[in-house]
């Protein structure tokens, strides 16, 4: 079983971008915010010595959550497309996209027009709610509880059984209801292919 995205069809030689696909398995092919759950996994048992933290342990762990949320917040706010056979990236403000790698200095006609991918409500609902996800799934790690919360009870380990499948249940009914044509960071689809 090929646990890979499938390779991105390649543009046809007129410069026309491929289709993007509507299928609910493609619609994300790697989600923007990904990437401080990840670290977060790799980097919560050493940070939090195991569940049981002297205070040294606890301020780790606690700039860890802040650096790992304030990425995942941003990322829903970076966006990437292809010009001229390369691939920019860059973020979205309230007079456009402020592009990282050398875009401005492109100069010459033909400039793609980045006043369109100003920030918007959406963004706003999107980077909430990755925030969100993200603290629930954070919160949910018995090392974390341990080290904030030490034995907790059998509350906390009721709420922290339900409570991601809950917070997931509506963030994709948001994700649904307010979709985004963002291109995060990141996304295999967007890799210009030779021709």
């Amino acid at each position: 079983m090929n646990l890979l995205p499938p390779s991105a069809p390649k543009p046809d030689p007129a410069g026309a971008q491929p289709t993007r696909s509507t299928r609910p398995s493609r619609a994300q092919p790697t989600w923007p915010t990904s990437y401080p759950p990840a670290r977060f996994q790799a980097l919560t048992s050493s940070f939090t010595n195991n569940g049981t933290c002297h205070v040294s342990n606890q301020y780790l762990t606690t700039a860890l959550l802040a650096v790992c949320s304030l990425i995942c917040f941003l990322s829903s706010f970076t966006d990437s497309f292809v010009h001229d056979g390369k691939l920019y990236h860059g973020m979205a403000t309230c007079k456009g996209l402020y592009v990282f790698n050398g875009f401005d200095e492109l100069g010459g006609g033909g400039k793609k027009d980045l006043s369109k991918c100003k920030l918007g409500l959406v963004d706003f609902v999107h980077a909430f709610t990755s925030l969100i996800v993200f603290l629930v799934f954070a919160f949910s790690s018995s090392n974390v509880q341990g080290c904030f919360f030490g034995g907790g009870g059998e509350d906390l380990r009721t709420l922290t059984a339900n409570l991601p499948l809950g917070v997931g249940v509506l963030a994709s009914f948001l994700f649904t209801v307010f979709p985004t044509s963002r291109r995060g960071i990141g996304y295999s689809d967007m890799v210009p292919q030779p021709t």
